[in-house]
């Protein structure tokens, strides 16, 4: 993990987020350079999603911290972590344990990292958990998963069981492509300032939904 620390730091600084003033996050600079340096690696390796605020990571971020209640004393999981931010809320909202899960080494090293910029503690799952499960997890967190058609494909059908068995599903989404709303009841909808750089404009409208067992 050191060395993996060391990079996400030599690759970042740390600033606040400006949807969650509360929080601080390593975060790029130059998002596109780095993006092109992780691409120059070679396919095995992830994209560095770890080292933005994605618009629905800050939406679910915000909507935790303002109302700590949906997590406070409650076992939660963020899944597909990326930097780890809503880990973060999460745990600074009084969640208890609160994990962050991702498949990349270099998310949980800045999930981490960023855990101890903020004076809060997370536990880190290495791994793909859509196929197995998660079921120690009451609360079930994911921001920006609906990115692609093979990513929605397997993570909804994960989210679904939880919901079943009883977990609180929310899902941050900015209106990607595929986010599948059927099941789902908006709960809020924010405005959320991002890079343009990434996003190609300024601000995204983001909502975050409750997943329905159904």
């Amino acid at each position: 993990m050191s060395t993996a620390t060391d990079f996400v730091r030599a690759n970042t600084r740390l600033a606040s987020v400006p949807f969650l003033p509360e929080l601080v996050l390593h975060q790029a600079e130059e998002p596109i350079e780095l993006w092109e340096r992780t691409e120059a690696g070679g396919a095995e390796q992830p994209p560095p999603f770890w080292a933005f605020a994605w618009a629905g990571g800050q939406a679910l971020a915000r909507h935790v911290l303002d109302d700590p209640e949906l997590v406070a004393g409650r076992a939660v999981l963020d899944l597909a972590t990326g930097s780890g931010l809503v880990a973060v809320a999460a745990a600074r909202a009084g969640g208890r344990p609160v994990t962050a899960n991702d498949i990349d080494p270099l998310s949980l090293a800045a999930a981490e990292a960023n855990a101890a910029a903020n004076g809060v503690r997370v536990e880190l799952v290495e791994g793909d958990l859509l196929a197995g499960g998660y079921d120690e997890a009451a609360v079930v967190l994911a921001g920006d998963v609906f990115y692609s058609r093979e990513m929605a494909g397997r993570v909804l059908p994960f989210l679904r069981r939880a919901a079943a068995r009883g977990a609180l599903v929310l899902v941050g989404d900015p209106g990607r492509a595929y986010l599948p709303t059927d099941g789902m009841v908006r709960r809020a909808t924010y405005d959320v300032p991002v890079s343009e750089a990434l996003e190609s404009v300024p601000v995204r409208r983001t909502s975050v939904w409750h997943v329905l067992n159904c």
